[in-house]
């Protein structure tokens, strides 16, 4: 393990994996495998199975067939992924930290302080404010400190560049970066383009829409 590494050394992989819903399949059979320190972004136009395929991946919807696996996972260690969907699951009524502290308690104390994570999305003067005043843009970047205060290994994005300025984008891709130094896996369904500083850590999966 490097001096940064915080994951344990876990791969994702799956096998003849279909996704779909109602019995309808929206994907090929994929066999694909992220390891430790990767990033794999789902490609392909809109109904292709991309937020599907998430979903899948965080045991939300069942596969149609195939299967997949996280390997290396201690059973007794708890969840280990993050499902970070395209909507941003926010109570207008409560504080911008009221929000973050909610999820750091559900999701767990494991990651650094919500105003640390807070201050690290550029929200830290807003924290006392009501999360309905925030703009889509400032909405996104709470729903990613959420990523910060609880650690796990696996990151599921579903378009985590919806609704970010450029500014946005290079946090975005700094918080990405830094997790695969930690020893961390991301896949990240996104019409944006994402560009790591190590392009080796990177690859794409194109899916098609199916007739």
């Amino acid at each position: 393990m490097t001096q940064r590494q915080v994951f344990p050394p876990l791969t994702l992989v799956a096998t003849g994996l279909v996704c779909g819903r109602g019995g309808i399949g929206l994907t090929a059979a994929l066999s694909f495998s992220v390891g430790p320190g990767q990033c794999l972004l789902l490609r392909g136009p809109n109904g292709s199975g991309k937020t599907t395929l998430l979903l899948t991946l965080a045991n939300t919807v069942a596969p149609l067939a195939g299967a997949f696996a996280l390997e290396g996972q201690d059973p007794d260690a708890g969840p280990q992924l993050h499902h970070c969907g395209h909507r941003n699951a926010i109570k207008p009524r409560l504080s911008v930290l009221e929000n973050l502290d909610f999820w750091r308690a559900v999701n767990g104390a494991t990651g650094i302080a919500t105003r640390a994570a807070l201050d690290e999305v550029g929200l830290g003067p807003l924290a006392d404010l009501d999360a309905g005043y925030l703009s889509a843009g400032q909405s996104r970047r709470l729903a990613l400190a959420r990523l910060l205060v609880s650690h796990r290994s696996l990151w599921l994005l579903d378009e985590p560049t919806a609704a970010l300025d450029l500014d946005g984008h290079a946090l975005l891709t700094r918080l990405i970066d830094r997790h695969l130094d930690m020893g961390g896996l991301a896949i990240a369904a996104t019409h944006d383009p994402i560009t790591l500083p190590d392009p080796a850590r990177m690859e794409t999966l194109v899916l098609g829409a199916r007739p």
